[in-house]
């Protein structure tokens, strides 16, 4: 339980709802959390966000921005109040087009009473305006916003939203966006989706993306800084935009050497799992001292440290693998991650047999020898991990060798049609565990609830028998890494960042600590 702060401006807040006449009496406030048992006080409940629209203005030498956010809403519920997750200052707060009451309360929660009460089913629209210095702003402990030397970057896993724009921060409400951000002449805003436009002005440029399919708030990303950019377009057509901070000094030509490749890795990928399904797609690399990557939609985010030890393709080939598995189809809840990870890490086994580096049996093989029955790394259940194991090793390793598995289990044919059929089937959507093991199941036509229980949920090794029946053998060759090994173990901290990072025990494996 979060202990919750009521802002003075509750009081005000307190005096509208008196005033709500006896026939809205049914009206009741909505969640201020969506449901998730990882993350209870994450997105919010009563209504459904379609569209945000932000308009924004950003000061790279003082980390101050300012912005106009209007969300297209529907109400699921008749709500007296509902709440946006939110951590910036805010000025004014309009409910189609009359003031609305505010107030701030709990660790990130804004808190609205329209002046007149919402009946389920109704289309309204919420405009917010604010500022604030979003390195400055703090929930459960860190902050998602990144400062960078030559600007700020937003990315990060499961929350970064709530340090630029309010919204109903859960991969259950996807919407599309469209984002406009003011930045000085000669700094540039890099976003997802399509390049719009860009104006100049006394000063200022101004820089307009587009996000036209659902988007999870995780997975909306801005970075602002002096980027060298290029453009180029894939085989298939998608056009692809790149950028690299101009600050990366010796780790420039590796980010280059392998984020240049996305176009040639995306058709790749596109043979497993189905058309690529977005109209934009990239990447970029701030100068940012964190370690991780996150799959931002259509443009991932990845950091410098990530190419210290050279180029790593197998490391794209991850990012954009979530496209598919984690973009395309969202987890139902974040107990889900393994559909994210899983599928990701099982990707990079693809490529390094395309690479002719070691096929996934083989490592597959690997993975099962060196880990010895005692190690935690078993204790660890992908399918359910909890929030403190959520981005854990297992969760990626393990998930891959569930998938090894499974294509032993059921056969090539069946398998394939499942990774392409999959992302088809529940495309700008949301899924869970259990909704994949019953598309495997329909596919193969086998049962696999033993199967998925004895990889994904128990807390030990599975057993030798259980291990040769899947094909999966300890054998002293397996013990023995293939080559590509070492290129996707690079990749295995990608999402965490060490003990300190979790000592709030919420497993954010992304939260940028200051203290």
């Amino acid at each position: 339980m979060h202990r919750r702060l009521i802002a003075p401006g509750a009081l005000a807040s307190a005096s509208l709802l008196l005033a709500i006449p006896a026939s809205a009496a049914s009206h009741s406030p909505g969640a201020p959390g969506i449901g998730d048992p990882y993350y209870p006080a994450y997105g919010n409940g009563g209504y459904d966000v379609s569209h945000y629209d932000l308009r924004l203005k950003y000061q790279p030498a003082t980390d101050e921005l300012e912005g106009t956010a209007t969300l297209l809403v529907r109400a699921t519920q008749d709500l007296s109040r509902f709440n946006l997750d939110f951590l910036l200052d805010v000025g004014e707060v309009r409910v189609d087009g009359a003031r609305a009451s505010f107030a701030a309360s709990g660790e990130h929660e804004l808190e609205i009473t329209p002046r007149t009460p919402l009946a389920k089913g109704t289309s309204f629209s919420v405009v917010v305006r604010y500022r604030g210095v979003p390195s400055s702003k703090r929930a459960y402990g860190f902050t998602s916003w990144h400062r960078t030397p030559d600007g700020g970057v937003a990315a990060n896993e499961p929350e970064a939203a709530a340090w630029w724009f309010p919204g109903n921060d859960h991969p259950l409400d996807k919407a599309t966006y469209d984002v406009s951000v003011q930045v000085p002449d000669g700094t540039q805003a890099i976003s997802n989706g399509t390049l719009q436009s860009t104006a100049s002005r006394l000063g200022w440029t101004r820089y307009d993306w587009r996000s036209d399919k659902p988007q999870a708030t995780y997975l909306a990303t801005l970075a602002i800084g002096r980027f060298d950019v290029t453009r180029g377009t894939t085989e298939s057509g998608i056009p692809v935009l790149n950028a690299y901070s101009k600050d990366l000094g010796e780790h420039y030509g590796a980010a280059r050497a392998s984020i240049e490749r996305t176009g040639e890795i995306a058709d790749w990928l596109s043979g497993f799992f189905g058309p690529y399904p977005y109209g934009a797609l990239g990447g970029y690399v701030p100068n940012t001292d964190t370690g991780y990557a996150l799959e931002t939609q259509t443009r991932p985010f990845y950091s410098p440290r990530n190419f210290a030890n050279g180029s790593n393709t197998s490391l794209v080939v991850h990012e954009l693998a979530h496209q598919w598995y984690g973009d395309l189809v969202s987890v139902a809840g974040w107990k889900d991650i393994w559909i994210n990870e899983g599928f990701a890490r099982y990707a990079q086994w693809l490529w390094s047999e395309h690479e002719g580096e070691g096929t996934a049996q083989e490592l597959a093989d690997h993975v099962y020898a060196s880990r010895p029955a005692d190690d935690p790394f078993w204790t660890v259940r992908p399918g359910d991990p909890g929030p403190e194991n959520q981005f854990h090793t297992a969760v990626y390793d393990r998930g891959a060798l569930a998938l090894q598995a499974l294509r032993n289990e059921i056969g090539d044919e069946a398998f394939f049609a499942i990774l392409e059929g999959w992302p088809r089937a529940y495309a700008h959507g949301n899924a869970s565990v259990a909704d994949f093991r019953e598309y495997a199941e329909r596919v193969s036509g086998k049962p696999l609830a033993a199967l998925f229980d004895t990889w994904l949920f128990q807390p030990s090794k599975p057993a030798a028998p259980a291990a040769r029946a899947a094909s999966v053998a300890r054998t002293r060759e397996a013990s023995v890494p293939p080559k590509s090994w070492q290129k996707i173990a690079a990749t295995n901290g990608v999402h965490e960042h060490g003990a300190r990072e979790h000592e709030d025990g919420h497993g954010r494996a992304h939260g940028v600590r200051e203290d």
